[in-house]
């Protein structure tokens, strides 16, 4: 029997190796962005790839209240009932450095509506339609949340806690909350024209395995925590890195 899996940011990158993972094992899979037309070219070439027709897409601003309640309704329409949530959507906001305090204002607000507000909102919102005993939440901080920068990295963090008091709630109703803090994944937009090849270099440098991470990689971790056989596994990170960052007991 199929699930509905909802994607957050599924439109490239992490999201959408998450989102082809899913469909590729038969569930239903929705992804969520802001951009239309990047959501309906993944959502048609996961298809297409799969021979199949179940991914499909919805356009809404996560850091909306209204988008998201519209979401939600969305969500209703398909069935109501939701297997599994992956908030992945997130960005790095304002790469400049900021020379007023009104630009680093800007810049901390934009990193918490873009990383923290859709996460939060999302999950709000598509609690009393989670599958219970068995739903599964997990969401994709950084490892940027361990050692910084500050404004991404603090947003993030900040989910680290969320995630803890999700897990601490709901993991007697049968619902998991996991993070995947993921290191340096190759060929996603995160970095847009910021990465060049000493960049990139630099990055694998700091693993212990000599090489970049694949956006494959954090899909099969997903994947593993929204099976039944990791009804155990509740409240944790999972730092998928190489060994850039050591993990934490």
């Amino acid at each position: 029997m199929s699930r509905l899996v909802v994607v957050s940011g599924g439109g490239s990158g992490i999201g959408r190796a998450i989102a082809e993972h899913f469909a590729a094992v038969g569930d239903d899979v929705l992804i969520l962005g802001r951009r239309a037309a990047t959501l309906a070219e993944a959502a048609d070439a996961v298809n297409a790839e799969l021979d199949t027709k179940r991914v499909t897409y919805l356009a809404a601003d996560l850091s909306d209240v209204r988008e998201v309640e519209g979401v939600a309704e969305h969500v209703s329409g398909l069935g109501g009932t939701v297997d599994v949530l992956v908030n992945n959507a997130g960005g790095f906001y304002g790469l400049d450095q900021p020379d007023t305090l009104a630009g680093y204002a800007a810049q901390w607000r934009a990193n918490f509506e873009g990383n923290v507000l859709p996460t939060v909102l999302l999950t709000e919102a598509l609690l009393p339609r989670l599958t219970r005993p068995g739903g599964r939440i997990v969401t994709l901080s950084s490892i940027a949340a361990l050692r910084g920068p500050g404004t991404y990295g603090g947003a993030k963090a900040a989910l680290h806690p969320w995630n803890a008091e999700q897990a601490t709630a709901l993991g007697p109703e049968g619902i998991t909350a996991n993070i995947i803090a993921p290191g340096y994944i190759e060929a996603t937009e995160f970095f847009g024209d910021r990465m060049t090849p000493a960049g990139h270099a630099a990055r694998v440098s700091q693993t212990l395995v000599g090489k970049a991470g694949r956006a494959a990689e954090i899909a099969a971790m997903t994947g593993y925590l929204a099976s039944p056989e990791a009804g155990f596994v509740t409240g944790q990170i999972l730092q998928i890195n190489g060994g850039a960052l050591l993990g934490r007991g």
